[in-house]
């Protein structure tokens, strides 16, 4: 008898044909979030569930399926799911790490050129008729060239955006738990501060950092008010690390000049007031979306399934722990 998967929402289809090939595989093939109830209807009976970054599976859903063998996030991050409840079960929690390193970075990029330049404001003045002519003094942005840039959480994604930065001719200085090696930093032209003065230096400062619930509100008003009031803020990594209503209160006061955000506190909600504001850039959480890092997000998610329901390990465990 073939063991059974859900997938809780449409994904690239190379994640379905290669379940397919091995286990019988319902899909929710919809755009529309499902919601918790239907999550449980969908893993009722189920060996394996593929589920999206935006699914909160909690312990309620996890334990309401007797024969779930493992939960396949379709994500780099996993903080939307009760690892614990899964491990309490033995039941392998994967994610699709390291793939998204280059979109994520080079959305990141698109974020610092989008603020510093006004590209967007531009772009909805030239729709609206607003622009009647050049003019010496007509919109004028900021360099990146030369400038400092900040960041926070020198991983897989953080050296990526770094690496980046040397066609600008950036300084880099940095804050993260782990730092770099000598030869790195030298690799890099990245010199490590402590976080409060990453954030009170940089001209640019983007996060690059799983999220925790120890590190939620690392940036609030205090932070913001040391920073530069000619610096931007750019945040593709999570969006609880950066206190919303106080960047709103920020960006309207001008005690910064601009923010560039890919991520939400209250995701998908919008802290209402930030859509009104023309020095921020709103992206609605496009890190990692592209076709090439999207398919291979949904390859990694489906041979970790194969792997786990054939007896084998997956090839990305987050709670590696309960093979001890």
């Amino acid at each position: 008898m073939k063991k059974k998967v859900f997938i809780s929402g449409l994904i690239p289809q190379v994640a379905y044909e290669t379940l397919s090939q091995e286990f019988e595989v319902t899909m929710h093939h919809d755009l529309r979030l499902l919601s918790k109830e239907e999550i449980k209807a969908g893993l009722a009976g189920k060996d394996a569930l593929l589920s999206l970054l935006s699914d909160n599976i909690d312990a309620d859903i996890i334990n309401s399926s007797p024969d779930l063998k493992i939960i396949a996030n379709y994500g780099a991050g996993f903080n939307n799911i009760d690892v614990a409840a899964a491990s309490a079960r033995k039941i392998p929690v994967t994610n699709t790490p390291l793939v998204s390193t280059n979109a994520t970075a080079d959305l990141t990029w698109g974020l610092i050129l989008a603020i510093s330049r006004r590209i967007v404001e531009g772009d909805k003045n030239t729709r609206a008729g607003k622009f009647t002519g050049w003019a010496p003094l007509y919109h004028l942005g900021v360099e990146v060239t030369g400038k400092t840039l900040g960041i926070i959480g020198m991983g897989n994604i953080g050296k990526a955006v770094a690496r980046r930065a040397k066609g600008f001719e950036m300084p880099i200085i940095y804050y993260s738990r782990t730092r770099l090696s000598p030869e790195e930093e030298k690799e890099l032209n990245a010199e490590y501060r402590e976080l409060d003065a990453v954030i009170r230096d940089a001209d640019f400062l983007t996060f690059h950092l799983s999220y925790h619930p120890s590190l939620r509100h690392m940036i609030g008003a205090k932070e913001l008010a040391s920073m530069k009031k000619t610096a931007f803020l750019i945040n593709a990594a999570r969006g609880p690390l950066v206190d919303e209503q106080a960047l709103l209160e920020a960006l309207r006061n001008k005690t910064i000049a601009g923010a560039g955000l890919d991520v939400y506190e209250f995701e998908p909600a919008v802290t209402k007031g930030l859509e009104e504001l023309d020095n921020v850039v709103l992206c609605p959480h496009l890190g990692n979306a592209t076709i090439e890092t999207r398919d291979q997000m949904a390859d990694i998610a489906a041979r970790n399934i194969v792997n786990v329901l054939k007896g084998e390990r997956p090839i990305s465990c987050v709670n590696p722990q309960i093979y001890e």
